[in-house]
């Protein structure tokens, strides 16, 4: 029930982004910053009202050594279909994304794409909250892709380099975490913040030392 209502609320975020969106002059990022701190907020009022089993703190910051099964199916549907329905969309939402007068020109349905992307969004959200909880899902959203964006250019080995890391700073974080014994949560955004920053300063192309060499 909780995921269920926690995709239900992503979906609605999305739907209410992309409608002030068009109906307002006001910049995406703001949109969706107010949309979502506003759901939140509601959130967590209604979860103090509700009597139920989920703990605050995992939600918050997630509990990834207490997933069980259903939260295994779960977090393999959401990845399964995110990732067929990119492959299946691939092109489309490239040139979606990065050049959306173009994808106009040549009749896309941009308005259609625009509401995908935010439903695989939200869906990626929903799946990520036992894992890191709601606060530290924006850093797993949002670091991956920057740390391979600083490793190439092509978009293809883009996407596996953002999974890798992914996956090579959940392995990290989750180790780490015996060790401190801290927040596993927590460890896993420190260890892809750390990734992101040998990206920065060793990246080939767009890394910091390779900036100085080619000025």
């Amino acid at each position: 029930p909780l995921a269920l209502g926690a995709f239900a609320t992503g979906l609605l975020c999305a739907a209410a982004t992309g409608w002030i969106k068009a109906s307002t002059r006001i910049k995406e990022d703001t949109v969706m910053g107010i949309v979502f701190t506003g759901l939140f907020a509601l959130g967590l009022v209604l979860f103090t009202k509700v009597e139920t089993d989920a703990h605050l703190n995992h939600i918050l910051f997630g509990n990834i050594l207490g997933i069980e099964r259903a939260d295994m199916i779960q977090t393999v549907t959401a990845s399964t279909l995110t990732l067929v329905v990119v492959l299946l969309m691939r092109r489309d939402l490239m040139i979606f994304c990065f050049d959306p007068a173009q994808a106009r020109a040549i009749g896309l349905n941009t308005g259609l794409l625009y509401y995908v992307l935010l439903s695989l969004l939200a869906g990626t959200v929903v799946a990520s909250l036992q894992a890191v909880g709601i606060i530290l899902v924006v850093a797993m959203l949002v670091t991956p892709g920057c740390t391979a964006r600083l490793l190439t250019d092509r978009f293809d080995r883009m996407l596996l380099l953002a999974a890798g890391s992914s996956v090579l700073a959940t392995c990290a974080g989750v180790y780490a975490s015996f060790f401190i014994n801290g927040s596993t949560g927590a460890c896993i955004v420190l260890a892809q913040a750390a990734l992101f920053m040998l990206a920065f300063v060793f990246g080939p192309k767009h890394g910091l030392l390779a900036a100085r060499r080619a000025a």
